[in-house]
Order: C-alpha cells, then structure tokens, then sequence
C-alpha cells in the first residue's frame, strides 16, 4: 500500500489495513438528523470501500443503511437528542453504535404483521450478526452488527 500526505491510499494487493475504519458523528435530535446519519454512513461505506478495499454489495449497503435509519429513528424517537452515532467497519462487518440518553432498553415485539408499527427491533434483528444493548452512564448504548458477505 502505498500513502500519499494527501490521505489518499492506493492498494497494491497484498497490505490490509490493520486497524478497523471508525468515524463518528453526533446529532442534536432537530429534524433531518436521521437523513443526515443516513448520509454520514453512505460516505462512511464510501470510504470502507477504498482504504479496505472492502466488497459491499448492494444488499449489504442497503443493510448498513436500514440499520443506521431504525437505530438512529429509535434514539432520535425516545431520547429526544442528542445522540451519537458510531460506526466502525472492516472488509467483512460494519458494527453500527447508537449513544442516546434514555435508560429505557428498547424493545423487541414478537412478529406480528397486524400490528401497526414498533418493528425496528425486528428489522434490525433481521439484518446482522449480533444486537447488544447496554445501559451506560448517561444512557443506552445499541450495537448491532452487521455482516458484509452473505452467508
């Protein structure tokens, strides 16, 4: 791999990086936050894709994104901001964090396709690897992650 002062990488196929990519971005819960961490996590896939080299097909993309729009919605809904949003990827996962200063641990329904709503959990449980939520000091914290190959 060869770097340039310009931050730019360019692979030459045998040099991985050895430490995951991770950004973070923090949000004050006023409107178009969600649409705003949808944007930092397709830049985040973006940018996983050239210092990785990592190969994110359409569905993982669209994975990263949905996991992105539920954890932040759900933050965004019962926290009423702030909220971080920490993302941390290599060639074959994106761990998507959400930090939010509501205690209460967020809920997952039993399917039910009557019922009208509060699915997040279930789609989000649907999509990854794993889902942890902890509380925190001034909060919750939810980490799911989510695979980049299928499989």
């Amino acid at each position: 791999m060869t770097e340039y002062l310009d931050g730019a990488v360019i692979p030459t196929g045998f040099d991985v990086p050895v430490e995951p990519l991770r950004r973070a971005a923090h949000y004050s819960g006023e409107p178009g936050c969600i649409a705003q961490a949808r944007s930092f996590a397709s830049l985040f896939l973006d940018q996983l894709r050239t210092e990785w080299c990592a190969t994110i097909g359409p569905r993982a993309d669209g994975a990263v994104l949905l996991v992105v729009s539920e954890l932040v919605t759900n933050a965004d809904r019962h926290s009423r901001g702030p909220y971080i949003l920490e993302l941390e990827g290599t060639g074959a996962s994106v761990a998507v964090t959400v930090y939010d200063s509501s205690g209460a641990v967020p809920e997952r329904f039993p399917r039910d396709p009557e019922r009208i709503g509060q699915h997040g959990l279930e789609i989000v449980h649907a999509l990854v690897e794993t889902v942890v939520v902890e509380r925190v000091p001034v909060g919750k914290r939810v980490r799911a992650v989510v695979p980049l190959t299928e499989g």
